[in-house]
């Protein structure tokens, strides 16, 4: 009986130093990007776009004084393959700066070392010769692995294979409450928020993803579509020019966004108002993950896209009648 009872009590104290071991390796496994780093993983983050409820609200109705036209630029959807991890409004100068992948059209050459004197020089993928800079983020599939070197040179957890582009569409749109003045040369703009997972606040996050079936909805989740439709991103930027700065330092107050009404706020003038709007081909179920910085974890919410003017002041100028005359144009 005496030898039983040691046997039981051997196996109860081996037991209690199995369990330890194993509560001890949890918050481990954790770390290391088990289960409870894939919960929250923001490629994980994504909702049916048919159970979303249709919204927001499009723009306010137009007042007597509006600028209702719409100028379309034709930059083609990114054919060079021109990708980068720099940016070029946020970290200029700094050589991967952007820690992810950027996809561009328009200018060719931009990159961090990129200057107004070299942008204003470069060929531009837009054959009406608009020099700007449109580029954002690009959105990878993670069920196949990137195998070009530029889906492998970001790094930082941005892995997976690029998608390309179906459809690139670049506007500027006018105001409901008043005519636009031009742009400035060489304006720098952001629109999101890059680091909206951790920022504590939605203030910034502007991207909306949607599908293409389905335009009177649109989320701040990566969207599951239904068969056949595209899965969209859509980049309003800001559009009242504080009328002194090209940029500023936090690269936002020289260029901030208007009331629910249209309305700028004082001391602010009405500009075009850029839209960047971007399609793509993928089945439905298929994993999405934009890229960005890695304690982001490619969180949707933190989609973003930049700008910088590069037109001459009579293609501004050409645009700023277009709008304000109520036209559609394509340039």
């Amino acid at each position: 009986m005496r030898k039983r009872n040691e046997r039981h009590l051997l196996t109860l104290l081996v037991c209690l130093v199995l369990g330890a071991g194993l509560l001890a390796a949890v918050p481990v496994a954790s770390r290391l990007g088990g289960p409870e780093r894939a919960a929250t993983d923001g490629a994980g983050d994504s909702v049916d776009l048919r159970a979303v409820p249709p919204g927001p609200a499009g723009p306010p109705p137009a007042g007597p004084d509006a600028s209702t036209g719409t100028v379309a630029v034709d930059c083609g959807r990114n054919e060079e393959r021109h990708f980068n991890e720099d940016n070029l409004v946020v970290s200029p100068g700094l050589h991967s700066g952007a820690h992810h992948t950027h996809a561009y059209v328009g200018n060719l050459s931009t990159d961090a070392r990129s200057t107004d004197a070299s942008l204003a020089a470069a060929a531009t993928s837009c054959p009406g010769g608009d020099r700007s800079t449109y580029y954002w983020p690009v959105l990878r599939r993670t069920d196949r692995a990137g195998r070009l070197p530029y889906e492998r040179a970001a790094g930082h957890g941005n892995t997976g294979e690029i998608l390309s582009e179906a459809s690139v569409s670049v506007e500027f749109h006018g105001n409901p409450a008043s005519k636009v003045v031009p742009m400035p040369r060489f304006l720098h703009a952001v629109t999101g928020d890059a680091v909206a997972r951790t920022a504590g606040s939605d203030a910034d996050v502007r991207a909306r993803w949607g599908c293409s079936g389905l335009p009177d909805r649109s989320t701040t989740h990566y969207p599951r579509c239904p068969e056949g439709d595209r899965v969209t991103r859509t980049l309003a930027f800001p559009s009242c020019w504080n009328g002194l700065e090209g940029d500023s330092p936090n690269h936002r107050s020289h260029l901030v966004f208007p009331a629910a009404n249209g309305v700028c706020p004082q001391n602010t003038f009405p500009v075009p108002q850029l839209r960047i709007r971007l399609a793509y081909d993928v089945a439905p179920g298929v994993p999405l993950a934009v890229d960005s910085f890695p304690e982001q974890r490619h969180s949707p919410r933190t989609d973003h896209a930049m700008f910088v003017n590069v037109m001459t002041d009579g293609q501004m100028a050409a645009v700023v009648a277009c709008i304000n005359e109520g036209r559609t144009c394509h340039i």
